[in-house]
């Protein structure tokens, strides 16, 4: 979709549509348009009994005295922003009905313009790329968005950052809504490769290498299938004031099958969105090289797919971590922990972040737990705590954070190894045994976050600003982070 930004006026054809804010007057210029229509647009607000409520609309077709093909008073709420973009939820329902392929809104203020089409970019999204049947295709798509404002400029200005941040949530939607016999760990790194146009550095570390480097913890999840293990480092620099980026891993098991300890059929259907880590850490590293982030960050990737075979990993195997702690394999579909952890201590050891956060599909105990709005966070320091719950209320990207130590250590104890990947007390704590198993391969007390998206990473319904389907989960809520947290003021 083209967004464009124009002065304030009136258009004389096509579909034009007001943002009104509840229990506000018409504006000036819809005010206008009412006198010219003889009072069509009050009358239709007072028989629908429209006061601007968000998720509400009234559609004023040919109205009289006019060329225009359509009127849309749709109601935003409130200038806030999550209001603002989310009110394109509402206009997206019902592009196909009403045939919207290029329309003109009308915006009180800027940033309301520049939120406005933001949320139409998050909201306007399908992933048709394998219906080749007419009928199976979307019937209408919206082409342009024209938004009159005041000061088209300032819009414009606002409007890009957010455009990154958009297009970066469509790459971690893409990477996850891909079947698995297309996105597997060779292809996700191909892609990666390609990034460099965005101003990436790109580097593809291969399974002899991961082998050197002792990281036989993540490479024996993916030694049963015929792809090969790979990890993936994306860099961004954006400022020279500091050597310590900030780190973002992420789980990428392009398909689980769960290995020997097999899902069944119905829990495997939805396994090629076990990537969903990595995803999310790719659309975060597009956004932040796209908006030119005054921010050193590297993204690291663990690739791996996760098949039964007579090379696959066993229960009851123990292997050695990169960490050099030993683990005791008990079952081989808690395996994304296996490949996070070689991640932690390899980005630990080679790039000293001054803050780590994981990402994972990690466990269905989260999704129990929080359902699919709220992802679960574990981490060793209150402040970052702090800091990514109110970038999550900011975005409504929802965190809650879940308790460590106690127990969950205890859990973990093997009668062979330094510990078990799992809990030696089924379906206790599965989400907290996880991070617990996580936090043991901190080293320094590097201030360290674990986020478990199983629950967020996919809808099933659609949300605010999130079709259903691959919600890009993660990839505002930790733009908004570094923006407020980590980002120098000054370029």
């Amino acid at each position: 979709m083209k967004v464009q930004f124009s002065p304030l006026a009136l258009p004389t054809q096509g579909t034009v549509i007001f943002l009104m804010a509840q229990d506000a007057p018409l504006s000036t210029l819809a005010q206008k348009l009412d006198d010219q229509t003889q009072g069509a647009l009050s009358r239709a607000m007072r028989v629908e009994q429209f006061t601007g409520k968000k998720n509400t609309l009234v559609n004023l077709v040919a109205p009289a005295h006019t060329e225009l093909d359509r009127v849309i008073l749709l109601g935003v709420e409130s200038q806030a922003e999550t209001d603002v973009q989310q009110s394109a939820d509402t206009l997206v329902s019902y592009v196909e009905t009403f045939n919207l392929t290029d329309i003109h809104a009308i915006a009180e203020t800027d940033s309301q313009a520049a939120h406005f089409a933001y949320g139409l970019q998050l909201s306007h999204y399908r992933f048709d790329k394998y219906r080749t049947r007419a009928e199976l295709q979307a019937k209408c798509v919206l082409e342009t968005l024209t938004v009159a404002t005041d000061d088209p400029k300032a819009a414009q200005a606002l409007y890009l950052p957010l455009e990154a941040v958009a297009e970066g949530v469509k790459v971690t939607r893409d990477l996850i809504w891909e079947p698995a016999n297309v996105v597997y760990p060779e292809s996700f790194a191909q892609f990666c490769i390609c990034l460099k146009e965005h101003g990436l550095e790109v580097e593809v570390v291969n399974s002899y290498q991961m082998g050197e480097l002792g990281m036989t913890s993540l490479l024996g999840v993916g030694q049963g299938s015929k792809h090969e293990s790979l990890m993936v480092i994306l860099k961004y620099t954006g400022t020279q004031d500091s050597d310590e980026p900030i780190a973002f891993l992420g789980k990428g098991v392009t398909f689980d099958s769960g290995g020997l300890s097999l899902k069944p059929n119905a829990s495997m259907n939805t396994m090629k969105e076990d990537m969903g880590g990595a995803a999310t850490v790719t659309g975060l590293m597009v956004a932040l090289a796209k908006r030119k982030a005054n921010v050193n960050a590297i993204g690291v990737l663990g690739l791996v797919e996760n098949m039964p075979s007579d090379k696959a990993q066993r229960p009851s195997d123990v292997v050695t971590s990169m960490s050099g702690q030993t683990i005791e394999v008990m079952n081989t579909d808690a395996e994304g922990r296996l490949v996070l952890c070689d991640l932690m201590t390899y980005t630990q050891r080679t790039f000293k972040p001054k803050a780590m956060f994981d990402l994972a599909t990690l466990t269905g105990a989260v999704l129990v737990a929080l359902g699919e709005e709220i992802a679960g966070i574990f981490s060793n320091n209150d402040e970052l705590v702090e800091k990514i719950t109110a970038a999550g209320e900011a975005e409504q990207e929802y965190v809650w954070r879940l308790p460590l130590g106690g127990q969950f250590d205890r859990l973990l104890r093997s009668e062979i190894a330094d510990m078990r990947n799992d809990g030696n007390k089924p379906r206790i704590g599965g989400s907290s045994v996880a991070g617990q198993f996580l936090s043991r391969f901190i080293e320094n007390d590097t201030p360290w976050v674990h986020i478990d998206i199983a629950g967020t990473a996919w809808t099933k319904e659609g949300q605010p600003n999130k079709p259903k389907g691959a919600t890009g989960y993660g990839v505002r809520l930790l733009d908004r982070l570094i923006k407020e947290q980590f980002e120098a003021k000054e370029k």
